[in-house]
């Protein structure tokens, strides 16, 4: 492709991921950030809690000033407390669903335009239930939204068998959810993850045709699943490159050209396209930062 990537997606990235001593809103929030804030290849940055208020304030006023765009991912909030918005315990269903809406206020005070989260663990065998938990907090998350202002909701697809055992899930799991959300709130919409879908043991088309109505925030990254003895096996986002990753360059390219072949890359409306990685071990998250802006400035050449 000849022309600019900006053209066609805000570039963003999943600043918690990268730098994960911040995923609970502490550690070195402030600096890091403000690192992404001069970067001008970042048009777009998604934020989680940030646990001082004073902090969360300069935080605010330092991405006002960097003309970025914003998403805020409730996805920390709910996997370091072990919580699951379709629990078939009404009790810890409540809890979790309280804990989200907490993180829409959030997603406001700091001026978000799309805040995300994750459907949860289940059983087989009440995988239904599951399924009718998860549409009704669902509901109540739109409605809370929807209640407070403009913003877009986003669910992300996770995998069902291998790391986060999360419902949502498959394509065809996807679908059905998405179809009947959208149904009743046209800010809701679906976030695929190109780390995610060897997890979810679908090729990049299988995972992203069927739902290709229903995209409206997009990750990229890299995943390790041919075995459990593999370092960084599972869903922990290593770097471009990784031994044994099963997404590079090509997986990149592919992944482009299905996004702009269903209109979601489009230069009227650019979307947020993030990139989810994580430094293994002791990598310094600044290289592995680089090592991502290299691995789509090359995939984007060969779109």
């Amino acid at each position: 492709m000849n022309e600019s990537l900006h053209k066609y997606m805000k570039v963003g990235l999943v600043h918690f991921m990268a730098y994960p001593s911040t995923i609970k809103g502490e550690g070195p929030v402030l600096e890091t950030i403000r690192k992404l804030a001069l970067d001008d290849y970042f048009n777009a940055i998604e934020i989680t809690t940030v646990k001082d208020p004073e902090e969360r304030r300069k935080v605010k006023q330092m991405l006002e000033t960097s003309h970025m765009t914003i998403a805020y991912g409730a996805q920390p909030r709910l996997l370091t407390r072990g919580q699951n918005i379709n629990d078939l315990n009404e009790e810890r269903r409540q809890e979790a669903l309280a804990n989200v809406k907490e993180g829409i206020d959030e997603a406001f005070e700091m001026g978000a335009s799309g805040f995300a989260f994750l459907s949860g663990i289940y059983e087989e065998d009440r995988k239904e239930e599951a399924y009718q938990a998860l549409v009704k907090s669902t509901r109540e998350i739109c409605a809370y939204a929807n209640s407070k202002g403009k913003i877009k909701i986003a669910l992300e697809v996770f995998d069902y068998n291998v790391d986060k055992r999360s419902l949502i899930g498959p394509a065809d799991m996807a679908l059905r959810y998405a179809k009947e959300l959208r149904a009743e709130y046209e800010n809701f919409g679906l976030m695929v993850d190109l780390s995610h879908i060897p997890l979810i043991h679908e090729t990049i088309e299988e995972s992203i045709l069927p739902v290709k109505d229903y995209i409206i925030h997009a990750h990229i990254g890299n995943c390790v699943v041919k075995s459990a003895d593999m370092p960084a096996y599972g869903d922990v986002h290593p770097r471009f490159g990784f031994p044994n990753g099963e997404n590079d360059v090509e997986q990149v390219v592919e992944y482009l050209r299905v996004l702009l072949a269903i209109g979601f890359l489009n230069d009227q409306e650019p979307p947020i396209v993030s990139f989810e990685i994580k430094p293994f071990g002791d990598e310094d998250p600044d290289i592995v930062i680089a090592n991502a802006k290299r691995t789509l400035n090359l995939a984007w050449a060969k779109v």
